[in-house]
């Protein structure tokens, strides 16, 4: 033998020191679990923990940021210390944290503090809460937001006229909800040099006067000399938006977002991130155009931690319904020669999603109609053919007007559908005069999309749509639209089950960006991010699911809303 070559111990001795081994192990063992006590417990609830291997419980103890044990009662008592904070359920129903899987974090945060348009219900109406506004911020100061909707007031588009008058001082560039099409005063289209001789650009539309100037609205693309021009708010107001916007979604029950968004907002998650102020666990996803970038950032610093991971991607096939900027097979019902349009070329959204897949990023698209869902369905068929097999989890985000023919592709293709159910309710309104009774059967097909095997996730599109889960719930297993004029739900075979939409909004929603093994349900060893709701929404008239309030908000073991 080799002199240089280790010894080996006779077979008993090896047998002897796993003997030994195991008996330390045991007694170890034996004391943390006699000796360990809970931070927080939660007692005789009714939780619905999404784990199909134990679908329901009675009590839940918490350690650190994380849960220790999901069982009964009396079990979980056993646990509780001088110091263990109790949490009477009282038979409440408890559910895993809700993630919204689609938000606009920081503009929703600054939103919150600017006008409000999204009810005003005629002419008169939207110019007096202009002009009010315009009174309590100082002059040259940009007002933006609004999410206004024409269709309260019949579907007369705004036009800077009708805010000139009463907005001389300040800038003003007001979004429609759905964020495609803004309404500009003449003092916002000085500042960013728009004019008579401004030509439209790919994708984009300025909506004129018989006369060819500028009317005041600007759609998709033909928005961006105004994103340039708007000045930036600085730092400190930022943080106070990034807040407020926490604050707003923890009263509904939401834990983590992700937030569709730009570099600029990453740094902001970044500085509050390193200052422990979040409260929202965050997945930013950057624009796809910056593929490269985020490819060297996430090379350079890592995909994150439990409060703020990166390594997401959202590009657009096209703009929205109504707006008429949706790209469809065939003609709008209510405009015979148009069909929308492509805001990105597909050749173009081709070459970013193969260069960002193929650096093992996350690719998720926002498509509307059926023609945008059809192209973006072939452009990932073609990059995971070309990239080859991996686990790229693809995302259409909206999935909004689906071709019949195209609904099985989303399971066949494992493309996440990324969806949000209150859009149904809101869109039902009006949609069938857009697109006719034909299209809208496979509008927001949650039940045919479950059924053909696809994965939908949940979210709200806030700004655009409140961040309410349980109204995304209510919408999805009522399609009641919220003019209260369809009682038995808008295409009412789409309609899906409580237990299904809880799940596309926790589950699903951690699948949908590579966590579901630290969130989404709860189990031993997951993240403590739970919501304890003032009723059972699973057993109740689904009628009444919007009526349900958040009791509480739990973010790794720390209640963050409690509901007074």
């Amino acid at each position: 033998m080799n002199q240089t070559e280790p010894r080996t111990p006779p077979k008993r001795l090896w047998q002897l020191f796993l003997w030994v081994g195991i008996v330390l192990s045991l007694g170890c063992s034996r004391e943390n679990s006699t000796n360990q006590k809970a931070a927080m417990v939660v007692l005789n609830g009714k939780i619905w923990t999404g784990n199909e291997a134990q679908p329901w419980a009675e009590a839940m103890a918490i350690g650190g940021d994380s849960i220790l044990l999901v069982g009964s009662t009396a079990q979980v008592r056993a646990l509780v210390g001088d110091s263990t904070q109790v949490i009477e359920a009282r038979g409440q129903l408890v559910t895993p944290g809700f993630i919204d899987t689609h938000v606009h974090f920081i503009d929703g945060g600054f939103n919150l503090g600017s006008v409000q348009l999204r009810d005003a219900k005629n002419k008169e109406e939207f110019i007096s809460r202009v002009a009010a506004f315009a009174k309590t911020v100082p002059p040259g100061t940009w007002i933006t937001g609004g999410d206004w909707d024409h269709t309260n007031w019949g579907g007369e588009l705004p036009q800077s006229a009708w805010i000139d008058s009463v907005t001389a001082e300040h800038p003003v560039f007001l979004q429609r909800l759905d964020g495609h099409m803004a309404l500009a005063n003449r003092k916002a289209m000085q500042a960013a040099k728009v004019t008579r001789h401004t030509k439209d650009v790919p994708g984009g539309t300025i909506v004129r006067t018989p006369a060819g100037e500028p009317a005041g609205v600007f759609k998709d693309n033909a928005m961006n000399p105004f994103y340039s021009a708007i000045t930036d708010p600085p730092a400190p107001l930022k943080d106070r938006a990034l807040a407020a916007a926490m604050r707003y979604v923890a009263e509904q029950g939401v834990t983590s977002v992700h937030s569709m968004g730009t570099w600029a907002d990453l740094e902001v998650y970044r500085r509050n991130n390193k200052q422990n102020r979040l409260q929202t666990r965050i997945y930013a996803v950057v624009p796809l155009a910056s593929w490269e970038e985020l490819r060297d950032e996430v090379q350079k610093e890592g995909r994150g931690d439990k409060y703020l991971q990166i390594g997401g991607l959202k590009g657009f096939v096209d703009g929205s319904l109504g707006s008429h900027t949706a790209a469809f097979l065939q003609p709008f019902t209510d405009a015979p020669a148009d069909s929308g349009f492509f805001v990105t070329p597909p050749a173009e959204l081709y070459q970013q999603v193969a260069g960002a897949d193929k650096a093992g990023l996350q690719v998720m698209v926002h498509a509307i109609g059926d023609r945008a869902n059809h192209e973006q369905l072939n452009i990932f068929a073609r990059v995971a053919q070309e990239n080859g097999p991996r686990d790229r989890r693809f995302r259409i985000e909206h999935a909004q007007h689906i071709a019949p023919q195209d609904i099985p592709r989303f399971h066949a293709l494992q493309v996440i559908a990324s969806v949000q159910p209150y859009h149904a309710i809101d869109d039902g309104r009006w949609a069938d005069e857009v697109i006719g009774e034909e299209r809208s059967k496979t509008t927001y097909p949650f039940r045919s999309l479950l059924d053909s095997k696809a994965r939908i996730t949940f979210g709200s599109d806030w700004y655009v749509a409140p961040a309410t889960p349980l109204e995304g719930i209510y919408a999805a297993v009522t399609r009641r639209t919220i003019d209260e004029k369809n009682p038995t739900g808008w295409v009412p075979e789409q309609k899906i089950t409580v237990e299904e939409a809880l799940r596309a909004y926790t589950a699903s929603a951690a699948f949908a960006s590579f966590e579901e093994n630290r969130k989404g349900t709860l189990s031993p060893g997951k993240l403590a991010d739970f919501v304890l709701l003032s009723q059972d929404i699973t057993t109740m008239a689904p009628e009444a699911i919007k009526g349900a309030k958040v009791v509480l908000t739990v973010v790794g073991g720390k209640v963050v809303y409690e509901r007074k």
